[in-house]
């Protein structure tokens, strides 16, 4: 894959990203912490299934798992980086199944199973 593509993906994983932040800035910003969380772990596989709907019909450059890893991976290392070290100064977010490992099987989850539909129902991967 070449950079120009690797920079679709990402950009891609980005997006996904950035709607989960939204959403937690926002929610925590408006209600409790454990409402805040369960919209987080509804909303994370919504959107990133609708990323990945945006990826896979448009671009494909990668098959299914790739992109679940690819996607999961950008958002395990950004929050960790950004979100845990940099914005919370502790790592403590990463002791919760409900904030962050339910998120991260889920974001997984959905993008695997929409890069898989649309393995089943679209044209093949672009070269």
């Amino acid at each position: 894959m070449n950079p120009k593509k690797f920079a679709i993906l990402l950009a891609h994983a980005f997006v996904g990203w950035l709607l989960c932040a939204a959403t937690m800035g926002i929610g925590m910003a408006t209600t409790t912490l454990q409402t805040t969380l369960i919209i987080h772990a509804v909303g994370a596989p919504v959107y990133f299934a609708a990323v990945s709907t945006v990826y896979f019909s448009r671009f494909r450059f990668t098959q299914s798992l790739t992109t679940a890893v690819v996607f999961v991976s950008f958002v395990m290392v950004v929050d960790f980086f950004v979100v845990g070290l940099l914005l919370n100064r502790s790592l403590a977010m990463f002791t919760s199944i409900l904030g962050t490992w339910l998120p991260f099987a889920l974001i997984f989850g959905s993008t695997l199973a929409t890069g898989t539909a649309f393995s089943l129902i679209k044209k093949p991967i672009a070269k």
